[in-house]
């Protein structure tokens, strides 16, 4: 499983976490789904949402991914609307699986993250440390 070194672990001054310490070996990886994101949902769950997007952004771009560490339940909050498949056939339940930000989509659901006065992401670096 490849680590995204310097990857924030979490969102800051939270419990959401964005990564994960180490894969399932018994299991293998949790499987990427499409969470729906209903309007009624908390203002910490859609700060969150939009945390992660602006760490994505800030981290890959607009270049092709490996999940890698990624949390798949915080990737399954956004799935299939902003960020979308890299490959044909994709495999929901792999480390390697690969992914991309839609732009369009991304700017559209999270027009904070692409302004340009957006602040940069404040990466921590005490997940450097994980084996």
């Amino acid at each position: 499983m490849l680590k995204h070194r310097g990857f924030p672990g979490r969102m800051p001054g939270s419990d959401f976490q964005f990564t994960i310490r180490r894969a399932n070996v018994k299991e293998g990886a949790t499987k990427i789904i499409r969470r729906e994101r209903f309007k009624d949902r908390k203002h910490m769950d859609r700060m969150a949402d939009s945390a992660f997007m602006a760490a994505l952004w800030q981290y890959f771009g607009e270049e092709t991914f490996e999940r890698g560490n990624l949390d798949a339940g915080r990737l399954s909050w956004l799935f299939g609307r902003e960020v979308v498949p890299a490959e044909d056939p994709f495999d929901p339940a792999s480390y390697d699986a690969l992914l991309k930000i839609d732009v369009k989509k991304a700017e559209i659901a999270f027009p904070e993250v692409f302004a340009p006065e957006a602040p940069p992401v404040a990466f921590d670096d005490d997940e450097e440390d994980w084996a």
